[in-house]
């Protein structure tokens, strides 16, 4: 299985955050007057002028002054920004001692979550929420791996079908924990950085940004990119570790409304019910 390391590293790079910028109208009015006769014999019309119209602002995007903030400054504005966050896309490799884990997935405040994740020696896994259950559907290799001994009976079993049922079950509940937006911005935002140092200014995934070097209390080393331009999300998460590799985390799709929808019921197969079907398959 994994090793806790590597799942609470996954949980430490979870950092995310989102902005949006709006501008009202500006509305122009007129106004037309009718002139009075002068005379008996002439009359002359006299009109207002129509007013010229007033520009509609441009809107200000907001900067970070990375000259001016201190990091502890920056990195708490980044912080706040996470909080804020309704939805994310996270995507990116994963380095641990026991090998690397790809990810791909997109959540929200609202518990739903949709996406895949391929595990070391552990095959790919799809996982769904709706916010109401969780279900994954793994490939012939996981449920070979998670099987042991009657492996191959699950893979069959499970061949094209979702499992689910299994929240309450710790070691299960883990392959779906990632999924979870309001537990790992709770984690992150509890988190306590031991040092941070300011580094560049760059440019990720198209967004101008800035660096941090971060130590965890762990002694582990962190490169975040802040974006500078609206609100100072981290967009990239990095850590080089000799002993496991390096780990790089893309953020994206902030605040994106996210869909979700549970698989139909006569393709799933509760847990509860797992072992049975295994022994009979």
């Amino acid at each position: 299985m994994l090793s806790k390391r590597l799942v609470s590293t996954a949980a430490i790079c979870l950092l995310l955050g989102a902005g949006t910028a709006a501008c009202g109208d500006n509305k122009d009015k007129s106004a037309d007057k009718a002139a009075a006769p002068a005379t008996a014999a002439a009359t002359t019309a006299a009109a207002t002028p129509t007013a010229t119209p007033t520009p509609t602002p441009t809107p200000t995007v907001p900067t970070l002054d990375t000259d001016k903030l201190t990091a502890q400054e920056i990195e708490k504005q980044a912080k706040d920004a996470l909080a804020a966050t309704t939805a994310l896309r996270m995507s990116g490799t994963i380095a641990d001692q026991d090998g690397n884990m790809d990810m791909d997935l997109a959540m929200d405040n609202k518990g739903q979550c949709k996406g895949t994740m391929s595990l070391p020696g552990m095959g790919k896994i799809e996982i769904i929420n709706d916010g109401k259950a969780s279900y994954i559907k793994g490939d012939s290799a996981f449920w070979t791996a998670v099987g042991g001994k009657d492996g191959g009976k699950a893979a069959e079993l499970f061949k094209g079908r979702y499992l689910t049922g299994f929240d309450s079950d710790p070691k299960m509940k883990m392959m779906t924990s990632f999924c979870n937006l309001t537990d790992f911005s709770k984690q992150i935002a509890d988190g306590k950085t031991k040092k941070a140092e300011k580094g560049t200014p760059g440019n990720i995934n198209g967004l101008k940004t800035f660096s941090l070097k971060v130590t965890d209390d762990s002694g582990e080393l962190s490169t975040l990119h802040i974006a500078t331009e609206g609100k100072p999300y981290p967009v990239q998460i990095e850590t080089d570790s000799a002993k496991d590799g390096k780990t790089t985390i893309n953020l994206t799709d902030f605040d994106k409304p996210l869909t979700v929808q549970a698989p139909p019921a006569d393709n799933t197969i509760d847990f509860s019910k797992f072992k049975d079907q295994i022994k009979t398959a």
